[in-house]
């Protein structure tokens, strides 16, 4: 070891530095977010962690200070063996908890209420409302293994591992899965949500700030589950139509058959572009009757809901091979097509009366 103070200094801040080069990798989206949403889900963050470090830096402080204050050594120190009670003390154990408590479940039962993810906005940040005759962009996401399918029905066009949306515009996610639970996550725009099959949940948020944003799967997956990313780009609205045309220009056709193609599990799967999309294909996706040989849920419900008429009762009973064995697998068909997949709900409740009676 060296006896040179100098040097000694020059090596521990050597060792210091060194130590903190992971922290140059760390991103701070998550508290320096380019949209609304995201940006009030950061404040509440702050807000929290000040009103309770309000609490925890007192209590460490005071924690150090009566180790120090009252050590064996300190003869100075007052020494009460007996002591057991103080009024003025208690009140302040336990009135300063309870004063942070309800801080913190007024602004809880506030945000939980604001920052649904099913609420409308109603502003574009904290200066600006939203205008009345402003519509949202709806966006259908489905999550497959392992990529991201993105259905834009009011541009007819559909892309894979992309999304794009206008600046200052809010967006509608309509967000389901074809196989297993995953959750879709654009730390710059929003907070995570889930995305399950058979099921349809619903995020709305708004990009304030032109950019390339990373988005991904926050929640395991299976194999692929590290390589489900995507971009997502907030453009202007000119460079937003310009985008739209390019999948409409370079995008083929997203059939049915397309989609139990692009189902199948894979990963590190290319942007793909579509330039039209099968009419009904996100409905039939979250009722899981896209290869239209079985029921969709939505006709099974519809059924259920006028009291049901049992296996027995349905017509167009079928069958197939189910995993590797020769077992067959019953289903229902013919009641759910890619024809009549539109109306499914309808035309169930009247079968299922006809059936009753």
């Amino acid at each position: 070891m060296t006896s040179n103070p100098l040097l000694k200094r020059l090596l521990t801040r050597l060792g210091l530095l060194l130590a903190a080069l992971p922290l140059a990798a760390c991103d701070l989206v998550v508290m320096k977010p380019s949209g609304d949403i995201a940006s009030q889900q950061a404040d509440l963050i702050v807000t929290s962690t000040v009103l309770m470090l309000l609490i925890i830096v007192p209590v460490i402080f005071l924690t150090l200070l009566f180790a120090w204050r009252y050590r064996a050594s300190n003869k100075s120190a007052t020494y009460e063996p007996d002591w057991d009670h103080s009024t003025r003390l208690e009140l302040v154990i336990w009135g300063a908890p309870l004063l942070i408590i309800i801080a913190l479940g007024a602004i809880t039962w506030i945000s939980t209420h604001k920052l649904d993810p099913y609420r409308p906005l109603d502003r574009i940040d904290e200066n600006r409302p939203v205008p009345q005759d402003v519509a949202p962009l709806v966006v259908e996401v489905v999550a497959l293994d392992w990529k991201w399918l993105f259905l834009y029905p009011e541009q007819g066009i559909a892309t894979v591992n992309e999304l794009a949306a206008p600046v200052d515009r809010p967006i509608q996610f309509k967000l389901t899965s074809s196989t297993v639970m995953n959750a879709f996550y654009v730390p710059a725009l929003a907070g995570m949500i889930y995305a399950m099959p058979g099921m349809e949940t619903k995020l709305h948020a708004v990009i304030n700030k032109a950019g390339v944003y990373d988005g991904f799967s926050s929640n395991f997956s299976g194999d692929g589950f590290s390589h489900m990313r995507f971009k997502f780009h907030g453009l202007s609205n000119a460079d937003f139509e310009a985008w739209v045309a390019r999948n409409k220009a370079e995008g083929s056709e997203l059939t049915r058959e397309g989609y139990l193609e692009l189902e199948k599990p894979s990963a590190k799967e290319p942007i793909r572009r579509y330039a039209s999309v099968s009419n009904g294909l996100y409905d039939a996706i979250v009722n899981r009757c896209v290869d239209g040989s079985k029921m969709c849920m939505a006709m099974m419900m519809a059924i259920d809901a006028s009291g049901g008429g049992g296996k027995g009762a349905i017509a167009g009973l079928a069958s197939k091979p189910w995993g590797n064995d020769d077992l067959e697998r019953t289903y229902v068909s013919a009641l759910c097509t890619p024809e009549n997949a539109g109306d499914y709900a309808p035309r169930a409740a009247a079968q299922s009366q006809l059936k009753l009676r």
